[in-house]
């Protein structure tokens, strides 16, 4: 390559580059502390079986409007199948949604807890995800575990979550 191609080359590489650096996320202290806050209500909420609060934190009263999706790995589908052979790693459910999943820890017998580790977050003030592992606990025992990632969105009302992908895996002791 010419030498003034090698220039352009890099001079092209750094301008691409630069909006995407200059655009990352800010994370401002106010901003993770009121997402770390939302994180929080999250996860007292099914404790507490706070169904206002935990329905309070999406950004729509109408379930359909918030993506709630999981994905099992390949062992829990191979289980499942056994049982159910039209079960898929993904697929969509309009049943599952946040307010059937607040439903059903309310009406249940035995107590619920989503412990969160690895937590992550990226926000520019505006709009913000976090991500992190979690274990879902029922009567203290674990039933499943995975990576869970959310989007928010800053409202007049406060961060609110648009969505929700998790992955689900099986306990060790039940693969």
């Amino acid at each position: 390559m010419r030498p003034e191609c090698k220039i352009l080359a890099t001079a092209a590489s750094i301008a691409f580059a630069l909006p995407f650096a200059a655009s990352a996320g800010h994370n401002e202290a106010k901003d993770v502390a009121a997402i770390q806050d939302v994180v929080e209500k999250f996860r007292t909420s099914i404790i507490q079986r706070d169904k206002p609060t935990f329905t309070g934190l999406f950004f729509s009263e109408k379930p359909e409007r918030v993506t709630w999706q999981f994905v099992v790995d390949d062992a829990r589908l191979a289980r499942v199948q056994k049982t159910k052979p039209e079960a898929r790693k993904a697929r969509h459910l309009a049943k599952v949604n946040y307010l059937t999943f607040i439903d059903s820890i309310v009406s249940s017998e035995k107590s619920s807890e989503e412990v969160f580790s690895d937590i992550r977050i990226d926000t520019d003030g505006e709009v913000g995800s976090v991500d992190f592992d979690y274990q879902f606990l029922a009567d203290g025992k674990q039933t499943n575990w995975g990576r869970e990632k959310w989007h928010l969105l800053r409202t007049e009302a406060g961060w609110k979550i648009i969505s929700v992908i998790w992955s689900v895996h099986d306990p060790v002791g039940d693969r």
